[in-house]
């Protein structure tokens, strides 16, 4: 089975930015990117932001 060249890694909502770095050397990827986005809930007609999702683009070593 052939792995992926170039992977999204999300960070956990209970993880460490360092500890998604150390997940990612584990499987054989190497970091070549970083991209964040806003996470918006809607109250009362209202989109309010209650936390951000980063992710790290790995490429295979």
């Amino acid at each position: 089975m052939s792995r992926k060249k170039t992977i999204w890694f999300e960070l956990q909502e209970n993880e460490e930015i360092e500890d998604c770095l150390k997940r990612m050397e584990k499987e054989g990827y190497q970091v070549v990117g970083r991209k964040e986005e806003p996470l918006f809930e809607e109250r009362e007609g209202e989109f309010i932001p209650i936390r951000q999702i980063i992710k790290f683009k790995g490429v295979l070593k």
